[in-house]
């Protein structure tokens, strides 16, 4: 299944190193990735795919919750058909 993920919140270093690393301990392949820095917010939006992972959907959300309290940023992950679906006019 692909997956989106999002990132914002206050830029410091090891954002990307820390999401990259939880999605590749399991095994979630980033497929796209996008990040900017807009006047000191930090921004990434992440296509990536969870067929090799043994991570459920809510576990992934769970996951990139608890990894953006851990380093102070919100992390989101939805399902690629549900995001398209909230962001389509």
């Amino acid at each position: 299944m692909k997956a989106i993920v999002t990132v914002i919140g206050n830029d410091k270093p090891g954002i990307i190193a820390a999401v990259s690393a939880m999605l590749a301990e399991a095994s979630i392949n980033i497929e796209d990735i996008s990040q900017t820095i807009l006047q000191g917010s930090f921004t990434m939006i992440m296509m990536v795919n969870t067929e090799g992972s043994a991570m459920t959907m809510s576990d992934l959300s769970d996951a990139c919750r608890t990894l953006g309290e851990r380093i102070g940023v919100t992390i989101r992950a939805q399902q690629q058909d549900i995001f398209r679906a909230m962001h389509e006019i």
